[in-house]
């Protein structure tokens, strides 16, 4: 299976958000998370993040499909951290290495140093991916709610 990146823009922004609401959508329903959660951001928050000089917002296609999404944050300035955030699969395409596949693209496009991210501690998938991918875990958490811990 082929997985490509295709650069997304502001007109895209309708389409990102209906794709980011069907993917997180389980995990808000799970934690409740109204505040944090990309399931619940406005469209409005979408076009704003398409806007900025520093992001790159990438559909990620499996043939002429679009299966999810990932913005990269990156301010292209020495000693600043590249950051994921968000990514996400279309629930009908998770579980088949796509996510792996589009960080590394995004790695060979942004480089492969300096890159941060966060995850939700209590979902082990999403840590097993990011670990095994050679990120590691710099023990730094923060509570997001209740029901969340927040991974750095």
């Amino acid at each position: 299976m082929e997985v490509k990146l295709l650069r997304a823009d502001v007109n895209d922004a309708k389409e990102l958000h209906t794709m980011q609401i069907e993917s997180f959508r389980e995990l808000l329903e799970k934690y409740q998370d109204f505040d944090t959660s990309p399931a619940n951001e406005s469209m409005e928050k979408v076009k704003a993040r398409l806007k900025q000089e520093f992001t790159y917002f990438y559909f990620i296609c499996i043939g002429s499909q679009k299966a999810g999404a990932i913005r990269i944050v990156d301010k292209k300035q020495t000693g600043k951290n590249k950051r994921i955030s968000p990514i996400f699969i279309l629930p009908e395409f998770q579980g088949q290495g796509i996510a792996q596949k589009a960080i590394q693209l995004c790695e060979e496009i942004h480089g492969k140093e300096d890159w941060e991210l966060d995850t939700i501690l209590q979902e082990q998938k999403n840590c097993h991916l990011y670990e095994k991918m050679g990120y590691r875990r710099v023990c730094e958490t923060f509570s997001v709610n209740r029901e969340i811990t927040g991974l750095l």
